[in-house]
């Protein structure tokens, strides 16, 4: 006999959300568990959460708790998340396991994007995405986040790439898989610590009405089996200097200690933290914030 699981559970709030049809904002837990220090990690999820509340919109932060799918998250499951030591890092092939084994697990962005369209969620607000590694023409290496994007009817705020990742290969498979890019007020493809990458992008855009109008079009055309990304860049980035040689010791020494595969992003990202004299962390939490309050606008925009 097959084992019957629980049904997605929401949220009071966004359960009342969903009754009346008032915009939503799909936020990832990853970011809580694995992108950022205790007790910080709890403190801006908080705030992140609140941003979107005063902007007209209904955040739901998406988990994974003891095999139970949670869009949206009470304080304490909010908490759990934060400080639990068994929290796993999901993307959506991970998801059924973590269900079927009562595992817990922060939602990485292809799996919060998965669980936000089963849920009729179509605006995310995340960091930055993931991508094509570097040396990815010999490892292969290319985040889930791509794939899964590339089928998913949902519009991410997010700021750029991760700079540590191959930037103009990413764009080229964005191009391929006709993931949509514009530019929030800017046509440099920003790169996640830095508003610029170096990579210009073809459309800029300059309100959320604007990206609302987009988002239209592209259902009214039958262009929306593939994701919209809304590249929003930091408003005080990192200091590119500083940036280069924190990038560049991070990867001498993630090779010299042969670190590969899904391991390198978060050996770099911690490096980055723990070699920038608090200046990672400052610019990975503004850019949280940043694209929380845009994705709660779009989401508002989109409503009326």
């Amino acid at each position: 006999m097959s084992e019957t699981f629980p049904a997605v559970k929401y949220s009071d709030e966004v359960l009342g959300a969903r009754r009346v049809g008032s915009p939503i904002v799909a936020l990832e837990s990853t970011i809580i568990s694995h992108g950022l220090p205790r007790p910080t990690n709890f403190d801006v999820a908080q705030e992140v959460e609140e941003i979107v509340r005063q902007r007209g919109a209904t955040p739901a932060t998406i988990a994974v708790l003891d095999g139970v799918v949670h869009i949206g998250l009470s304080a304490i499951q909010l908490r759990d998340i934060a400080n639990r030591d068994d929290i796993l890092k999901a993307s959506s092939r991970d998801l059924a396991i973590a269900v079927a084994r009562k595992k817990s697990s922060a939602t990485t962005v292809a799996a919060t994007a998965h669980l936000a369209v089963l849920c009729g969620i179509h605006i995310f607000a995340t960091g930055g995405l993931g991508g094509v590694h570097r040396g990815a023409g010999q490892s292969f290496d290319e985040s889930a986040d791509l794939t899964a994007l590339s089928t998913l009817d949902i519009t991410v705020i997010c700021a750029g790439v991760k700079s540590i990742l191959d930037v103009g290969a990413t764009l080229e498979r964005l191009e391929t898989l006709a993931i949509g890019v514009v530019g929030y007020r800017t046509l440099a493809f920003p790169g996640f610590y830095l508003t610029d990458s170096g990579f210009t992008l073809e459309h800029q855009v300059e309100s959320p009405k604007a990206i609302a109008s987009i988002i239209s079009a592209r259902r009214a055309l039958s262009t929306n089996n593939s994701a919209l990304l809304v590249a929003n860049p930091v408003l005080n980035q990192m200091e590119p200097s500083l940036h280069e040689r924190v990038l560049a010791s991070g990867l001498a020494l993630a090779s010299a200690q042969n670190i590969t595969g899904k391991d390198v992003t978060p050996f770099l990202l911690e490096h980055f933290h723990t070699h920038s004299n608090g200046e990672s962390l400052r610019v990975n939490i503004e850019l949280i914030k940043s694209n929380a309050a845009l994705a709660a606008d779009i989401a508002v925009a989109s409503a009326l």
